[in-house]
């Protein structure tokens, strides 16, 4: 196929990671032509990335992990004006009135008395692993609740940035199709961008004031997971957030943290850095493929041939590949986005590292340190401190955008020149789950070979040619389980990770015993 075609369909191999793929595509395949990318396009590209991040995070705290930890039904024996007082001792919010508070807890009575639980059905009520206090419930509930409406807020700054949401229709390789203009309605308009300035703004309140805040409460609450659930302590981030037109200037950080020290990072610096193209591979050892050849092959050799051969635990168990880092196991994710911005001294990660540590601290009234962020409750920690970190740099991309604008600059798109010659391209993103990079070959303007590195990848992989095991399963290991056929404590770890693998997915004929292949035509 055309490179230029690339990002519209590898944005599809999931149905929630979608931008991601798109941004990382194109990021490849321009590398692969050595190009420039303007300014302008830079900017939106990065309102979009943080914008879909912002959403990523709100709605895997408050919508797929908090019921990990927060009892539904045990609000209702909550006083909800307590609620409120303790709401308003915590947080500035205007939602956490005594009022609000009495309507949620109405609500949540509605659903119970009308004999179902409606979008709380599923959970683990009353599983002794639930220690929060009836009040605690009652507000998580509400923002839970509060926070359906306002995630919409950032999928809105994508859908007029991108065209829609999800599947985004408006990069392209070269830049983006947004034509600029200050006084055409056809196009994006300063009136466009004045509306994504009050949705940054709605979201930056929620953000610091709600789930900076409620992460914390929970650390505090359960400090007991503080413990537990730490895993690998390898940590690999990679910089993002283009300033300039070449990719050598970025918004926050990347690098390999190894072990869990600090003062021996090794940073990651653009996107032609040595370090990183040289440093990684797959192998297939525990995988459903099969290799020409034995042994971890580096992205811009790899190969995807399935050979599905049943669950075997000490075989092949995973349609994941293992991706290493220089031999070694990494996770990758806000944990390690959050570890590199502190080993590099990035002051924005650093604020909001200390802000969440000291509102712990005062909650459990006792000294929380950064030890604490290895582990199943520090992920989470993370998140909300990366989220905090990506609201600034959101309002502050949208100024650098319209401060281009107004110096007379309007340029959106380079135009891509494909060579003759084979030539080979990487592209990464540290997407919401983490490291994200794409890797292509191109012979005579055709795609020759592409391969994708996901996050969940590097952290749900199966063991890999030493018999090492990744992320998901290290971190399980020594895992408390206060009933063996509630496994509520799994969950909430590998739910800490995020987890995404749609893009692991593959169809297989039972009858044949052969996966099913598509050939766009």
């Amino acid at each position: 196929r055309d490179p230029r075609d690339a990002w519209a369909i590898t944005q599809r191999i999931c149905g929630v990671c979608t931008t991601v793929h798109a941004i990382t595509s194109v990021r490849a395949v321009e590398n692969a032509l050595k190009m420039e990318i303007p300014l302008n396009a830079q900017y939106i590209r990065n309102l979009i990335i943080l914008a879909h991040s912002v959403h990523d995070f709100i709605v895997h705290f408050y919508h797929l992990s908090a019921l990990d930890w927060v009892d539904v039904t045990s609000a209702l024996k909550a006083d909800p004006d307590k609620t409120a007082i303790l709401g308003e001792s915590l947080s500035s919010w205007h939602l956490n009135s005594k009022h609000e508070m009495r309507r949620v807890h109405a609500r949540l009575k509605h659903f119970v008395n009308g004999g179902q639980l409606g979008i709380f059905t599923n959970g683990y009520w009353g599983h002794p692993a639930m220690k929060l206090s009836p009040e605690v419930n009652l507000l998580a509930v509400a923002h839970y609740l509060q926070a359906l409406e306002v995630q919409r807020k950032a999928n809105k700054i994508v859908s007029i940035l991108g065209a829609k949401t999800p599947h985004i229709q408006n990069v392209a390789v070269g830049g983006v199709a947004n034509p600029l203009a200050t006084d055409s309605q056809a196009v994006l308009t300063v009136e466009r961008l004045m509306a994504i300035k009050g949705f940054i703004d709605e979201l930056d309140d929620f953000v610091k004031n709600v789930y900076l805040i409620d992460v914390a409460a929970v650390g505090a609450f359960y400090a007991d997971w503080t413990k537990v659930g730490k895993g690998v302590t390898n940590y690999l981030s990679v910089p993002d957030i283009p300033l300039d037109t070449k990719g050598t200037q970025f918004g926050f950080p990347g690098g390999f943290v190894e072990a869990g020290d600090l003062g021996k990072q090794v940073q990651i610096k653009s996107f032609n850095d040595d370090y990183w193209i040289k440093g990684v591979e797959e192998s297939v050892k525990h995988s459903w493929y099969d290799y020409s050849k034995s042994g971890p092959l580096h992205p811009y050799k790899g190969e995807t041939k399935p050979n599905y051969t049943d669950f075997k635990d000490d075989a092949k168990y995973s349609w994941l590949k293992s991706p290493t880092f220089y031999g070694k196991v990494a996770q990758v994710g806000p944990l390690a986005r959050v570890i590199n911005g502190l080993a590099a001294g990035h002051a924005p990660t650093t604020k909001y590292a200390t802000a969440a540590l000291d509102t712990v601290s005062a909650l459990a009234k006792t000294k929380v340190g950064l030890d604490a962020m290895h582990s199943t409750i520090g992920r989470h920690a993370a998140r909300a401190i990366s989220c905090c970190v990506n609201m600034d740099m959101l309002a502050g991309q949208w100024s650098s955008l319209l401060g281009n604008m107004a110096k007379g600059d309007l340029t959106t798109f380079n135009k891509p020149v494909f060579p003759k010659d084979e030539v080979m391209g990487m592209g990464f993103h540290e997407a919401p789950r983490g490291a994200l990079s794409h890797w292509v070959v191109i012979d005579n303007g055709k795609i020759k070979n592409y391969q994708c590195v996901v996050p969940s990848t590097w952290n749900a992989c199966p063991r890999n040619d030493k018999d090492e095991p990744g992320p998901y399963e290290a971190s399980l290991v020594d895992t408390p389980i206060a009933n063996a056929e509630l496994p509520l404590e799994v969950l909430r770890t590998i739910h800490s990770f995020d987890p995404c693998i749609a893009c692991a997915i593959h169809l297989t004929d039972k009858d044949s015993d052969t996966a099913i292949t598509v050939k766009a035509v």
